[in-house]
């Protein structure tokens, strides 16, 4: 008997065969004008991207990465500055502030949500006041795996202390929290279009949200290598970080169907939390938010056992992410108090992300529970 086809982590294939008339049609329409770097495509996806968010402002950049960094640039934080930041997240959230000049202070998230920690925050923030040695200027909150992270506490621990609030909506985009979708929640959000992202391009691209017009004119003078109201009116010290013509075309084709697919997504995430075995625990849940998605992670015990069990069923896992943020060689002489941050360390060693995309189907749900119940047993 033939072993089952493998499953797919993430499947573009599919969406591509829902989409293809409208993706190739624009992406021809982008080679005919010829365009390539913010052509008109760029400007209307920025405007649909703004009306879908409720934001003011949509300014569209070259990747997730540039999205935070530009909002950095723009504050000028540098040296002597202290941005703060869960310890459990991607390095690009950290990367920003070191490249700013700038010291990431680490603090641990919450189990209830795998978010930033909103009292472990506020002790950070006190402790760097009271050491003296940097000043406290901004907040990088990430919303992990597709969960808002707790805005109403961070907007006022960030007014209480004067310090810029980012969102790194990366995972999160097309969620929302009391009501309100991601992309109002914080002064600045930043997010991603990589392929893989509940709203991804076929390459790399971001975008930042907000309703200040004001710093809008800033980003866009920033991603254009810091130009003014002439290309060669250089009014500030910028970057490269523009979307090309070809990312917002696809991202166009897949703003169409977006909340759709956000649907199909809670309807995936819902069958898995009905099928998965008791050894698995479910991903954080929140009454209050409508989660994005982007990732469906589970805890297990034997974690390296389980995912050698079901990569030998064709189930495909990832690990995100294998260590804390202070625990990486390259954030090491940033590390304070090492071992203070438990909830981070604890999640580190027991996560895993089964696949997750809006068109996986009930049977494939059930054969990667069924999979994921055998392999926790030790019977795979």
């Amino acid at each position: 008997m033939s072993n089952p086809p493998p499953i797919p982590f993430v499947d573009l294939k599919a969406q591509y065969r829902r989409l293809k008339p409208s993706i190739d049609a624009r992406i021809h329409k982008v080679l005919e004008h010829g365009r390539f770097i913010l052509g008109p495509e760029v400007l209307e996806f920025e405007q649909a991207l703004s009306r879908f968010a409720g934001a003011r402002e949509a300014v569209s950049v070259a990747s997730g990465t540039e999205a935070l960094r530009l909002p950095l640039m723009a504050a000028e934080i540098g040296t002597g500055d202290a941005v703060f930041l869960p310890d459990f997240t991607f390095t690009a959230t950290a990367e920003v502030v070191v490249t700013a000049g700038a010291t990431p202070v680490f603090v641990d998230v919450a189990m209830d949500t795998y978010n930033i920690d909103p009292n472990a925050l506020e002790q950070a923030i006190a402790d760097v006041r009271a050491e003296g040695t940097l000043r406290p200027r901004a907040v990088i909150a990430v919303d992990l795996f597709g969960l808002a992270a707790d805005y109403s506490r961070l907007n006022a621990t960030c007014a209480r202390e004067g310090l810029l609030l980012i969102a790194d909506a990366a995972q999160s985009f097309g969620g929302a929290l009391d009501g309100v979708r991601v992309g109002r929640l914080a002064p600045v959000t930043a997010t991603s279009f990589f392929p893989s992202k509940p709203l991804g391009a076929y390459g790399d691209g971001g975008a930042i949200l907000t309703d200040d017009a004001a710093l809008a004119a800033i980003y866009r003078s920033l991603r254009m290598h810091g130009a003014g109201d002439e290309r060669y009116d250089i009014v500030r010290v910028g970057t490269n970080a523009r979307l090309d013509s070809l990312q917002a075309a696809v991202l166009l084709a897949k703003l169409d169907i977006f909340e759709d697919e956000i649907l199909a997504r809670e309807r995936v995430a819902r069958s898995y939390d009905q099928r998965l075995p008791a050894g698995a625990v479910r991903p954080p849940r929140n009454a209050r938010a409508n989660s994005a998605w982007a990732q469906y992670c589970v805890r297990v015990e034997g974690r390296e056992q389980v995912i050698a069990s079901l990569t030998r069923q064709g189930i495909p896992t990832a690990i995100h992410y294998p260590r804390p943020l202070s625990a990486q060689p390259a954030f090491a002489r940033f590390t304070r108090s090492p071992g203070s941050r438990p909830v981070s360390a604890r999640l580190c060693e027991s996560i895993m992300a089964l696949p997750m995309h809006p068109y996986l189907d009930d049977a494939t749900i059930d054969r990667i529970a069924g999979a994921l119940e055998a392999a926790i047993a030790g019977t795979a």
